[in-house]
């Protein structure tokens, strides 16, 4: 049985690692489109159970007719819900919309709060939407966004063996100082979405692939990456 790793050179690894991934997603960053904080906080809570390309086509129509917190706090019964209907689960979605636009225009000036605590109070706003909001829309590096791709990855990588979101969180930012936080889980993300995919990981090509133990990866994947030639077999077919 090897030896696990201390948590210092957990810390290298995942230096080296992020370093990697820069090199491999130099424009990785925020898939929503947005201009405010407003619009992050809705388009973050509209993309829930749904892609953010659906999100972004949906979103640019939905900003134009709604522009303030109050806007959504007196959206008309229905209308709302049929103006966000594209992007699933949308009577939940407009009822938390509707919610979080009354609280901040009767709490915070129609402005979006700018602390986790604050935050994760508005309705419909958890952690990972409040750690993007954060992270993006205020320049707040402190938390860790875990969603379904950084927690994979997170996992796969030995970096957590947790499954709930909170612990993952923290055990991400014990490896990642703050002020680093936002970009990584950025870069996660897109690999993630790219490479280290749930089905079948592409091991073969993944570039960080040495530093990975791979982790709850198939048998046959982890060896067809270690055969001589594969990555770059892989990488050709990729072209």
């Amino acid at each position: 049985m090897s030896r696990r790793e201390t948590i210092e050179e957990k810390r290298r690894r995942a230096a080296a690692v992020l370093r990697r991934l820069a090199r491999a997603y130099p424009d990785a960053r925020c898939s929503l489109d947005y201009s405010s904080p407003l619009e992050l906080l809705v388009a973050t809570v509209l993309s829930a159970q749904c892609t953010d390309v659906r999100v972004n086509q949906v979103t640019p129509a939905l900003f134009r007719k709604y522009r303030t917190a109050a806007d959504y706090a007196r959206a008309p019964a229905g209308a709302l819900e049929n103006d966000i209907r594209q992007t699933g689960f949308f009577n939940s979605k407009a009822k938390s919309l509707r919610r979080a636009g009354a609280v901040m225009a009767a709490e915070y000036g129609e402005r979006v709060p700018d602390t986790l605590e604050a935050l994760v109070r508005l309705p419909g706003v958890g952690r990972k939407t409040a750690n993007v909001i954060l992270g993006n829309a205020f320049g707040k590096d402190e938390g860790f966004v875990v969603d379904t791709h950084v927690a994979r990855v997170s996992r796969r990588l030995g970096f957590t063996r947790e499954t709930d979101p909170v612990r993952i969180e923290r055990d991400l930012s014990t490896l990642v100082a703050k002020g680093r936080r936002t970009l990584a889980a950025h870069q996660l993300i897109f690999h993630g979405r790219q490479i280290c995919v749930a089905r079948r990981p592409r091991c073969a090509i993944c570039p960080v692939n040495p530093l990975c133990p791979k982790v709850g990866v198939p048998l046959e994947i982890r060896r067809a990456a270690e055969t001589p030639g594969s990555r770059r077999s892989a990488a050709g077919s990729r072209a």
